[in-house]
């Protein structure tokens, strides 16, 4: 991927880890989706959601994860509005989701990976082969994608006002946007 955007330049100055880097676009495409549905700021949402975890490789204590973040994008210019949904993203901060834009990172953030972690079980590893039901059915296995926390992906499309299954099913849609950069294109499936 080349990207020369400061976002993406500050996230892969501290973030390594391919798939933490995977993960961060995951969400910017999801927080992008939603920006252009609501019509909301889309580049705005997107900084957000690409930058939310970008502390986490460094720093990644509850102590640290994502105070140290926070304090590195004010040395950097970031408004409040951009930090202050990054600490709201994590439920010990005690920062309240408040705004639009805070809601959607939240409900987003845990999603995101766990769709990741059902495309990579499926035969062609795609996302293309990923539908909203197979998620919930998923979701009720708890020895898969374990770290996952289920309850912020319920609560969180419940914070959004939408139905579970179809805020999966969009972010799903979302994400297919940059399949290719998560490794996760595959072949498209016929049905």
């Amino acid at each position: 991927m080349n990207r020369t955007d400061p976002a993406w330049c500050l996230l892969t100055e501290f973030t390594l880890s391919e798939s933490l880097r995977k993960h961060a676009l995951a969400v910017e495409a999801c927080m992008r989706a939603y920006a252009r549905k609501t019509g909301a700021d889309e580049q705005l949402w997107g900084i957000v959601g690409l930058l939310h975890d970008f502390d986490y490789e460094k720093y990644p204590s509850l102590e640290d994860h994502p105070y140290r973040g926070n304090e590195i994008l004010a040395a950097r210019g970031y408004s409040e509005e951009v930090r202050r949904a990054i600490l709201s993203h994590a439920e010990y901060t005690g920062v309240p989701r408040l705004t639009a834009m805070e809601k959607t990172l939240f409900a987003c953030d845990e999603l995101a990976g766990f769709i990741i972690a059902c495309a990579l079980v499926k035969p062609g590893k795609s996302l293309a082969e990923v539908e909203a039901k197979s998620v919930r059915k998923k979701m009720k296995d708890k020895a898969f994608a374990r770290s996952v926390n289920r309850d912020d992906i319920i609560n969180g499309a419940a914070d959004l006002g939408i139905e579970l299954e179809e805020h999966i099913a969009f972010c799903i849609q979302a994400m297919k946007t940059v399949a290719a950069a998560l490794g996760l294109e595959g072949s498209e499936i016929k049905k």
